[in-house]
């Protein structure tokens, strides 16, 4: 049986992009975009880990952990934010918050986040040397990971080049639709 990961986001392209890289750690993962979905989700779901945005269209994250706290006690929480104040931090520490994330944040942060509240190890394959490995899991998740940009384009994740390097010929930079 799969961890199951909720992740409340409202920027529906950052929730997409969240979903489908925590799925690719083996998780499974729903989203939802506001905090009354969030909570109807929840019910049913039951999910380990809850990944919220602090500011949702209809109320506030820590709304949405209180309640979905009252449902699934067992149930450990990720704040990611665009408001790093202390007032925020302070807020998500006395709520019993495990992590907080500013945005923008590196994708393999959250995973390594959620991936430690799970207990999941995150280590090269057995059998693999460290040096090995890294070229491994970089290979693979440069291949099979791309993410969506706003203007409808899409790039690899994992790839940190400027835009003027990234030509579409050396397959970094991928067109959408």
């Amino acid at each position: 049986m799969l961890n199951k990961v909720l992740v409340v986001e409202d920027e529906q392209l950052l929730a997409h992009n969240l979903q489908d890289y925590l799925a690719a750690q083996g998780l499974e993962v729903r989203i939802a975009h506001e905090g009354a979905k969030a909570i109807g989700d929840a019910e049913g779901y039951a999910p380990d880990v809850m990944v919220f945005d602090y500011r949702l269209p209809d109320m506030e994250g820590f709304d949405v952990l209180d309640a979905v706290r009252q449902q699934n006690r067992n149930c450990h929480f990720v704040l990611i934010t665009g408001h790093p104040t202390a007032e925020v931090c302070e807020r998500a520490r006395q709520l019993g918050v495990s992590h907080i994330l500013f945005k923008p944040f590196p994708l393999a942060e959250l995973a390594r986040a959620v991936c430690d509240l799970l207990g999941m190890e995150r280590e090269p394959k057995a059998g693999v040397s460290t040096s090995e490995g890294f070229v491994e899991r970089r290979q693979s998740r440069i291949e099979s990971f791309p993410l969506q940009l706003y203007d409808g384009s899409w790039v690899l994740a994992d790839r940190r080049r400027s835009s003027a390097s990234m030509a579409p010929d050396d397959g970094q930079l991928l067109t959408g639709e």
